[in-house]
C-alpha cells in the first residue's frame, strides 16, 4: 500500500512543492549567509537549523561532531534508509557584497555556498516530512559540520558513529558550482574529486647579516632551489598521471638586511589515486631532505593527511542522475569531468554508496560568475529549487528502488 502511494508521488507534483516553499528556502539561505561560522565552531547555525527542524515536527539530534545536527524523517513504515547531506561552516573570508543579507560577522564568510546547501536540504526536509504518509523508509537529514578543515567534520560524523542507528544504504549531497548555468545539474560517476594533503616545510640554514654571505647558510636562496628542483622530480614522477603539487605560501621573515635561520613554505598534493598518494608521502620528504643538503641546509617537511579521493558509486549515481532526468528534462543533466578540488563527503564513499553532484548557480545575463572562496562570491537563488527537486525526488526514487 505505501509503495503504491509513493508511485503517486510525480515530478510535477515535488515541483509544485518546491515552488511553494521556495521563498522559505530562499529566506534560510540569506539568514545563514548574514550569520556564518567558521568550522566547528557553528553554535548558532545548529540551534537555528535544530529550532527550524523542531518546528516541522522532525525528530532531532544535536551535537554531531561537536557542532552538527541531524533531522530523522521517518516515513509510514520500515523500508530504506537514506541520507542527505549539507555542510554548515563558513570561511575565514571579509565579504565584499553589498547585500541586504552581507556577512554580519567580520572576517567569516559563506564563499562556497554551504548556506545554500544547508537551506536546500532543510527544504527537501520539509517536503518529504510532508509527504511521509505516502513512502516508507527513513531520511537522514545530516548537517555537517567543519567541511572546511581538516581532518573534515565528515570523518567525525563516521568515527563517532553518529550514522549507524540507522545506518543509511546510501547518502547524497550537492555542491553549488558557479561555472555550471543555473537550471543544470553535472554527474560524474567514478572517482570525481581528488584526494587533498597539506604540506608544511621548514627549511633550515643559518641566518645573519646579508652584507656577509661567506658567513651564512642562506634558507632563502636553499628554498628556492627547492620550491624548483621539487616541481621538477615531481613532474618526471608524475608523467601524465592526475597528480597536483603547489605551494602558495612562502614565509622568510627577514629583512632588507636579515636573512632569517628559516623559511617556511606551505602547500598542498591532490591525487586520484590513493596508491600514489601514499607513495608521494614517502618520496616527498625523502626529495626535499636531499635538495636542502645539496645546497648546505636541511630542512622539516610535515604531511598532512586530508580528504580522500571522492569516488561516486556508480550504480547510485546512475539513479540519481536517471531521476534528475525525469525531474529536469535530459538536456539539463550534463556528465562533468573530474575536479582537483577537494572535499570531505570522499569519507562517506569509502564505507557506504555515495553520490556527489554539482548544482548549476550561475547566470550569465547576470554577469561573469563569482568564484568559489572569493569575497564576492554569491550564487543566483533560483537555482536552489533545481537544487531542492533533486534531491527530494532523488531520495524518493532511492526510497522506491
Amino acid at each position: 500500500m505505501a509503495e503504491a502511494r509513493a508511485r503517486s508521488i510525480t515530478p510535477e507534483r515535488i515541483k509544485a512543492l518546491v515552488q511553494a516553499g521556495h521563498m522559505e528556502a530562499v529566506a534560510v539561505r540569506r539568514h545563514l549567509h548574514a550569520h556564518p561560522e567558521l568550522s566547528f565552531r557553528e553554535h548558532a547555525t545548529a540551534a537555528y537549523l535544530a529550532k527550524r527542524l523542531e518546528a516541522l515536527g522532525i525528530e532531532v539530534r544535536k551535537g554531531i561532531a561537536g557542532t552538527g545536527v541531524i533531522g530523522v524523517v521517518h516515513g509510514v513504515g520500515p523500508g530504506r534508509v537514506v541520507s542527505l547531506r549539507a555542510d554548515i561552516d563558513a570561511l575565514p573570508i571579509e565579504e565584499t557584497n553589498e547585500l541586504p543579507y552581507r556577512s554580519t560577522n567580520p572576517g567569516v564568510m559563506h564563499a562556497c555556498g554551504h548556506d545554500a546547501h544547508t537551506a536546500m536540504v532543510l527544504a527537501a526536509g520539509r517536503i518529504l516530512h510532508g509527504l511521509r504518509q505516502e513512502w516508507s523508509g527513513t531520511v537522514l537529514l545530516l548537517f555537517q559540520p567543519g567541511e572546511e578543515k581538516i581532518p573534515g567534520g565528515a570523518s567525525l560524523v563516521l568515527k563517532e558513529g553518529a550514522l549507524e542507528h540507522p545506518a543509511p544504504e546510501a547518502i547524497i549531497g550537492q555542491h553549488v558550482t558557479p561555472e555550471l548555468e543555473v537550471g543544470k545539474v553535472g554527474f560524474h560517476a567514478g572517482p570525481f574529486m581528488a584526494s587533498s594533503d597539506e604540506l608544511y616545510v621548514t627549511v633550515k640554514g643559518k641566518g645573519g647579516h646579508a652584507a656577509q654571505p661567506e658567513k651564512l647558510v642562506d634558507p632563502i636562496m636553499i628554498a628556492a632551489h627547492l620550491l624548483i628542483q621539487l616541481k621538477e622530480k615531481f613532474e618526471a614522477y608524475r608523467k601524465d598521471r592526475s597528480l597536483v603539487l603547489g605551494f602558495g605560501k612562502v614565509i622568510a621573515d627577514g629583512a632588507t638586511n636579515v636573512v632569517p635561520n628559516e623559511v617556511l613554505i606551505a602547500g598542498t598534493l591532490r591525487t586520484f589515486d590513493e596508491d600514489l598518494r601514499t607513495e608521494l608521502h614517502g618520496w616527498l620528504p625523502q626529495w626535499a631532505q636531499e635538495i636542502c643538503k645539496a645546497h648546505g641546509g636541511m630542512c622539516e617537511f610535515e604531511v598532512r593527511r586530508g580528504y580522500p579521493v571522492l569516488v561516486n558509486d556508480h550504480a547510485l549515481t546512475e539513479r540519481i542522475r536517471a531521476a534528475a532526468v525525469e525531474l529536469l528534462g535530459p538536456d539539463q543533466v550534463v556528465e562533468m569531468p573530474r575536479r582537483m578540488g577537494s572535499e570531505d563527503f570522499a569519507f562517506y564513499t569509502q564505507v557506504l554508496p555515495g553520490c556527489f553532484y554539482r548544482l548549476g548557480t550561475g547566470n550569465p545575463k547576470k554577469g561573469p560568475a563569482k568564484g568559489l572562496h572569493t569575497p564576492d562570491f554569491n550564487i543566483a537563488e533560483e537555482a536552489m529549487a533545481i537544487g531542492v527537486g533533486v534531491m527530494a525526488w532523488g531520495v524518493l526514487a532511492e526510497l522506491r528502488s
